[in-house]
């Protein structure tokens, strides 16, 4: 990943923008015309899967369905890559190789849109449990699009030449998909691509505006489980005890000053505490309190440096309680951060501003959540963009921000993206990408 200072990155971007390195031709009204035919069909697809959600790794039906709709447009289609992924290619003559990659997992949410598609499933997780599931993160309007994309580039070969590498991802919401699928050979059994493009819906942007943003775009995400380890005994009696509750609070406390005092303020970092688990009663004591933390960086040297960090902190509180032995401190690692180029980004938002008109196209925030398709841009020879689009009608989102209160999201039961001027423009977004793309001579 290179490093380049942000106000460079504007710079970058918006020369690009304004110069004629790239084209604001827009979208062929041929391509326009279908997308209004196929609307249908897209929206019929998004309902199915908006109400059969599967979870990570268990997306059976669902790649089924993608699968089979890549077969019916010509594309050569292989499935269970990675453990459910789907790998769709259509070879259309000499030129670069393009993926389009969209997720295919859902989450484990109990729905509450209230919509009549709504999904009322129910499934077994990892541990055995039982747990309702839904599409609240918008990969089935992903899916969608990556479908209404694909028949207006299969419809009209004649428009475009190269070879297009469609891949429906699993487990994007455990950030462990991409990976499995490139440790399967998804670059080495099939093309690898010159480009790799994907897009994600946002709540923070009114419906169909395509947002990007240069350089580091999301955070890495990592997972550190700590149990602290006490001398249980009677609540009466504390002195008695090495209370593992105590220090388990202190570390909480604690670990905030790795921010606050020991990261430079211009190095994003975020440390949460998203469970504590200790005891069973009032009036006992117990031998150790597990914690579990979700961390996110951006700058590979930070993620370091925190991780190492927080090991450091839970030692040292352990030995200021005089614990009986050191804390266990587990590192999950989980995916590296989104870096889009600057030089592509810009390239690509001329394009984009042709296709969905310049009012319709802006810059965003970096974001402290996370995506595993930072996987397939850290690999040799892959320029990848993460764009993503707004899905949240614009006058409820001005009353929502003038009233400052805050609309549900991704990952809440009540999340209903606007979907057909969301979806429009992200099928125009990413037709228009793809064409442009295809224009180079390899």
């Amino acid at each position: 990943m290179i490093s380049t200072p942000r106000f460079l990155q504007k710079l970058l971007v918006t020369a690009l923008v304004a110069s004629g390195v790239a084209h604001a031709a827009p979208l062929p009204q041929a391509f326009t015309d279908q997308l209004n035919s196929l609307y249908p069909s897209v929206e019929s697809l998004y309902q199915d899967l908006h109400r059969s959600p599967e979870l990570a790794f268990n997306e059976h039906q669902t790649a089924a369905k993608l699968a089979a709709l890549a077969k019916g447009l010509g594309f050569e289609v292989t499935t269970g890559v990675g453990g459910t992924g789907v790998v769709a290619i259509l070879r259309n003559g000499p030129g670069p190789t393009v993926m389009l990659r969209t997720e295919i997992d859902g989450l484990p949410v109990l729905e509450k849109t209230g919509l009549a598609f709504a999904s009322t499933v129910t499934t077994k997780n990892a541990a055995g449990e039982t747990t309702p599931v839904m599409h609240a993160c918008g990969h089935d309007l992903h899916m969608a699009a990556w479908f209404g994309t694909a028949k207006l580039m299969a419809d009209n070969r004649k428009a475009w030449s190269g070879t297009l590498m469609l891949v429906g991802q699993p487990a994007e919401e455990t950030v462990s998909g991409a990976a499995a699928m490139l440790k399967d050979g998804l670059f080495t059994r099939f093309p690898k691509p010159d480009y790799a493009l994907s897009m994600h819906d946002d709540a923070s942007g009114p419906s169909g505006v395509i947002m990007y943003h240069a350089g580091a775009f999301r955070a890495s995400s990592d997972v550190v489980n700590i149990t602290m380890f006490g001398q249980g005994g009677h609540g009466a009696v504390p002195h008695e005890t090495r209370d593992p509750i105590v220090m388990a609070a202190r570390l909480v406390l604690a670990l905030q000053t790795l921010i606050s005092r020991e990261n430079n303020p211009l190095d994003p970092v975020v440390i949460t505490v998203g469970s504590i688990q200790g005891g069973t009663v009032a009036n006992i004591i117990p031998d150790q309190v597990k914690l579990q933390l979700s961390v996110r960086t951006f700058k590979p040297e930070v993620r370091k440096r925190v991780l190492a960090s927080i090991a450091r902190e839970a030692k040292g509180e352990a030995i200021a309680a005089g614990a009986p032995k050191e804390p266990l401190v587990e590192i999950k690692q989980g995916t590296d951060s989104v870096y889009n180029d600057p030089e592509l980004i810009g390239r690509m938002v001329k394009v984009v501003q042709g296709a969905v008109g310049p009012d319709f196209v802006k810059e965003m925030p970096s974001k402290m959540t996370s995506e595993d398709f930072s996987q397939y841009g850290l690999q040799p020879g892959v320029k990848a963009i993460l764009l993503h689009v707004g899905a949240v009608e614009a006058s409820r989102l001005a009353a929502a921000t003038k009233a400052g209160q805050p609309l549900p999201g991704t990952h809440s039961p009540q999340w209903a993206p606007d979907f057909k001027p969301t979806v429009i423009n992200t099928i125009k977004a990413e037709t228009a990408i793809l064409l442009d793309l295809f224009a180079e001579k390899k």
